[in-house]
């Protein structure tokens, strides 16, 4: 059960009366509709008023906008709803999670590698600082999972590391900074994602631990985020076999369930061994990790059932409505269990004092929020991490750096790219290849460069008829090794490989013979590889000598990349947060 004067709620006599008085008020439909994080279609007074009233949910989770846009947006929410509302911003890498025009600190591997807790809870800080300005109460954040295996696709760049320490010491400090501003937390993606390789947007997951293997990992940090007073947690749509067959001996494979559906891992785990008195929310509703385990009309009331307090996003609010009221009616949802979810609903809103605020001072006057968005001391952190976390992962050639105009005159860059990812944009791709820009800044500093542009890239160009013929000649060619060696005095491979909701994030590799696509030529002429999205393409690229990743491609890493490379190893500072050998003998070669 929970108690509303413990961690993290802190309720005095006047919160607890509040919350217990409200659900006393509350109808059967109300307290139904409390349930839901809702994810809106539209920013319209009409729309906004309409949904919160029809359908009374206890949260949002919005889409991206402007800061201008958002608060309006979260002005006419609270004033429309009967109810406080958690609303939810998704600060994965700071204020730019929030609002579009927010502050950018980095992407947690980024900071993860700058082995320095102290921009954790810088982004922690900026990220409350802009969400609380334009009305967000509540994180989706900070990202605890542990990126142990490579080919994990979804949260490459998300994670801190795959150090449990490291991870807990960055998340900490995180969850400080964000407290400062009065925003609460939800980590996630309870309890773990990292292990495997699949994305549970697009299947099934399992997090294949022992039991003591995850307590001495995933569990080691769960446990220090709970006792470090973090308010919620995200449960995702992700097994974990050998703990619920822990609670429930004789398991049987069918039974498995994704964590957001067990009683076992969220109940008896989460609330019961580990001791979590916070809000639950679970992951996405859309997701087929959870979609796949059943029936909707089954999992809608079972998500709560288990033990989550909110459900997110409806697929259709009158259809999930009427699956999760049906389960209440049907006993799946027990009056105790329903009860105990809105105490911690309630409970948490009572906690950022929203109980206590008439519905128009609940999101700051838009004035004084605006002014808070983009300070000018916050966007330069974003310059501070990039120097500090560029990782030189690898440098056996030791005499390749310093890129300088004396020893590198010419210097051929080569867009290194990955298979087409319709969802790159959403996850830090999209836009013009990073390879022109690096060049740009090498011209700038001296050298003579040119990019590469692929045979196919130029069959791409040419009419139907034409570009086929040229396809069937072009894997017949081969060209002498001095075309290289003759022209360039370096070669700079920039990948950019985006993740989320594909396999895999690897480099896709043309099937040509003899051109630079491919990094065959690293024993003919000197050859760095960078990679600004993925830190594991040395699995891809393992005869490179010289390898740096810099986690992100705009413009001040790109600054930072190019003036490091010119003074030599000594100026890179990155530890890699991650094995970015990717557990292989020759990568290391």
């Amino acid at each position: 059960m929970v108690d509303l004067r413990a961690m993290p709620y802190y309720l005095d006599d006047e919160g607890v009366r509040w919350v217990e008085d409200t659900i006393g008020s509350m109808t059967d439909e109300e307290k139904i509709g409390q349930l839901f994080v809702n994810m809106g279609a539209s920013r319209t007074e009409e729309y906004l008023t309409d949904v919160v009233s029809r359908y009374r949910f206890g949260a949002v989770r919005y889409n991206p906008g402007t800061a201008a846009q958002v608060h309006e947006q979260n002005r006419i929410l609270q004033e429309s709803s009967k109810i406080p509302l958690l609303i939810a911003s998704n600060a994965e890498a700071g204020g730019n999670g929030a609002c579009t025009d927010g502050t950018m600190v980095g992407h947690a591997i980024k900071l993860g590698a700058t082995d320095d807790p102290r921009y954790a809870y810088e982004m922690g800080r900026v990220s409350g600082v802009e969400s609380s300005a334009i009305g967000c109460n509540w994180a989706f954040a900070p990202v605890v999972d542990l990126l142990v295996n490579w080919r994990n696709p979804i949260i490459s760049n998300r994670a801190f590391g795959s150090d449990a320490d490291l991870v807990l010491a960055m998340a900490k400090e995180y969850l400080r900074g964000m407290d400062e501003s009065g925003v609460a937390c939800a980590m996630k993606h309870f309890p773990g994602d990292g292990i495997d390789e699949r994305d549970h947007h697009l299947s099934s997951s399992v997090n294949s631990l022992s039991t003591q293997e995850w307590d001495e990992t995933f569990g080691k940090v769960y446990a220090g985020m709970i006792e470090a007073g973090v308010h919620s947690v995200m449960v995702g749509h992700i097994m974990l076999p050998a703990y619920q067959r822990h609670f429930a001996p004789g398991l049987a494979d069918r039974d498995l369930l994704p964590a957001s559906l067990s009683k076992e891992i969220t109940t008896d785990l989460l609330k019961g061994r580990l001791g979590f008195n916070g809000l639950v929310v679970t992951d996405a509703s859309h997701m087929v990790g959870l979609t796949a385990a059943m029936r909707r009309r089954d999992l809608v009331p079972q998500a709560i059932a288990a033990g989550c307090d909110l459900f997110l996003f409806y697929n259709d609010p009158e259809e999930d409505l009427g699956f999760m009221m049906d389960g209440y009616r049907n006993g799946v949802i027990t009056q105790e269990r329903l009860t105990d979810a809105l105490r911690a609903i309630l409970g948490l809103k009572a906690s950022r004092g929203l109980h206590t605020k008439d519905k128009k001072d609940i999101v700051p006057p838009a004035a004084e929020a605006l002014a808070r968005i983009g300070l000018p001391e916050n966007k330069a952190l974003f310059a501070e991490v990039a120097d500090r976390a560029i990782t030189l992962v690898k440098n056996v050639d030791e005499t390749i750096l310093p890129v300088t105009p004396e020893r590198y005159p010419r210097i051929l860059v080569i867009p290194v790219k990955g298979p087409e990812n319709p969802a790159a944009a959403i996850f830090g791709g999209g836009g013009a290849h990073p390879a022109g820009e690096v060049a740009e800044r090498l011209r700038a500093a001296g050298h003579e460069v040119e990019v590469f542009e692929s045979a196919m890239d130029k069959l791409l160009k040419l009419p139907e008829e034409e570009r086929m013929a040229g396809i069937a000649s072009m894997y017949s060619g081969k060209a002498p090794i001095a075309g290289l060696t003759d022209r360039y005095d370096l070669i700079l491979n920039v990948a950019k490989v985006v993740g989320g909701m594909q396999p895999v994030e690897r480099v896709s590799w043309p099937a040509s013979k003899g051109t630079p696509d491919l990094p065959w030529y690293v024993h003919e002429v000197p050859t760095i590889f960078v990679s600004v999205a993925a830190p594991f393409h040395l699995a891809d690229a393992p005869a490179v000598k010289c390898f740096i990743n810099t986690y992100d491609a705009l413009a001040p890493t790109l600054d930072a990349l190019v003036a490091k490379l010119a003074v030599g190893a000594e100026a890179f500072t990155g530890v890699s947060p991650v094995d970015a050998f990717c557990g292989l003998v020759d990568t290391r070669l």
